[in-house]
């Protein structure tokens, strides 16, 4: 019996996917709940598994390719046993009748052949995006794509090509130097996937809707990494996981928060929407664009939740396993461009965000404590934020509060 494999619903105001890549090739088997295909949209890449157990008979919508929701990807036979030859020998998507046909035969010796075949391989097309299952893999193994044959629609790399590459001891990529010879096309034009596009329109409607205003100040370190270097070992030995700096972060935002609530609230038509609930939105950098998911009730958890929360999200972010659940819902933003070596930024409000915290490099500075001179480790913060509903006198106490928080992170403990 065949079973229709169908786009699932995708989430909040999300309406259409692009099929990144087919994961498994028609003819194979398939266990039940097994991913078969990645859809790729706005906000997150997700994977479709198989409904029950049996043999991927037709693949419809080739990679891609934009569905709808409740739109048909291919067939599933349930039950049937998979002809592995058969397998072996169908491509993930469709390959064109074209290549189908009966090559002619190489005039060349036996010995020549292999190397003829083997030394201009059918390379991935430049101009089709690589999906983020696919750039890791090539990341990881520092693989040149170009080099790696594709089997996808117009040239696409297949997760299946990069494994096959390695499996069959593709070479890394060559130094820069030995390809400085043949440096390729001065432009490529690639396009813009979802999530990118996303991101750009986000970005855009976030200065265009706004009144967006940017305040900063700096804060002391010396006591939250003397408390951290204090604990490092003992927190990481019964909580399994370490202690970083954004738990703090995150802890002092939710105080502040509470003090201005103004702050974590949002704007909708001519009415003032306040949360009493803190979701806290992590910027995280990922192969393909900037993601935000969300630590759900982030008030009622420790430290160790916190931590733990924030390299589950991060880990899955970079992966693209999010679900869509996770990426929305946010009430207040942080982002930490001191891991990139930043020491100063205006970070951009996530709408219908209010405001956004910015973190940035701890950098030694001479500063003068009690009338002398001392070398303390500094950060500068910058909090963006909406000028509509936020007033420069609470951003600006509210960018004080985190300040005596971190400067004095017994205040978290005692909530003073």
């Amino acid at each position: 019996m065949a079973t229709e494999i169908k786009v699932p619903t995708l989430g909040e105001s999300v309406s259409e996917a692009t099929v990144a890549q087919w994961l498994k090739k028609e003819g194979e088997a398939v266990a039940a709940d097994e991913p078969l295909v990645e859809l790729e949209t706005d906000k997150v890449t997700l994977e479709v598994n198989a409904p029950a157990a049996g043999v991927l008979q037709k693949i419809t919508v080739e990679s891609g390719e934009n569905v709808g929701v409740d739109a048909v990807l291919g067939l599933l036979e349930e039950g049937a046993v998979a002809n592995d030859k058969d397998a072996a020998e169908k491509p993930a998507d469709k390959s064109s009748d074209k290549e189908k046909e009966p090559k002619p035969k190489d005039t060349a010796s036996k010995d020549e052949a292999p190397q003829k075949e083997t030394s201009k391989p059918k390379a991935a097309n430049a101009d089709m995006p690589l999906s983020p299952a696919v750039r890791k893999m090539v990341d990881d193994n520092n693989l040149d794509p170009a080099q790696i044959p594709a089997t996808g629609k117009d040239g696409r790399l297949l997760k299946n090509d990069v494994q096959d590459f390695i499996d069959n001891g593709g070479k890394k990529s060559a130094p820069a130097a030995a390809l400085a010879q043949d440096r390729g096309p001065r432009e490529e034009r690639v396009r813009m996937t979802r999530l990118r596009q996303s991101i750009a329109k986000r970005l855009k409607e976030a200065q265009n809707t706004a009144a967006m205003l940017t305040t900063f100040n700096e804060v002391d370190m010396t006591n939250v990494m003397e408390l951290r270097k204090m604990y490092k070992e003992s927190f990481e030995k019964r909580h399994n996981t370490k202690l970083g700096f954004m738990s703090f972060f995150v802890k002092a935002a939710i105080q502040a928060l509470q003090d201005f609530p103004a702050v974590n609230a949002e704007i909708d038509g001519d009415e003032i929407v306040y949360k009493n609930h803190y979701d806290i939105g992590v910027a995280v950098s990922t192969p393909t664009g900037l993601v935000v998911p969300v630590l759900k009730d982030a008030d009622i958890k420790n430290f160790a939740e916190i931590e733990s929360g924030i390299v589950d999200l991060g880990t899955r972010a970079r992966d693209g396993k999010l679900g869509m659940d996770e990426m929305t819902g946010g009430t207040f933003t942080i982002t930490n461009g001191g891991v990139f070596g930043s020491l100063l930024s205006t970070p951009i409000l996530n709408p219908p965000q209010s405001a956004i915290l910015g973190m940035h490099k701890i950098q030694e500075r001479p500063m003068v404590v009690d009338g002398e001179v001392k070398v303390r480790p500094m950060m500068y913060l910058a909090m963006s934020y909406d000028h509509r509903i936020v007033d420069g006198r609470e951003a600006v106490s509210f960018l004080v509060r985190i300040k005596d928080a971190i400067e004095d992170p017994q205040r978290l403990l005692l909530d003073i």
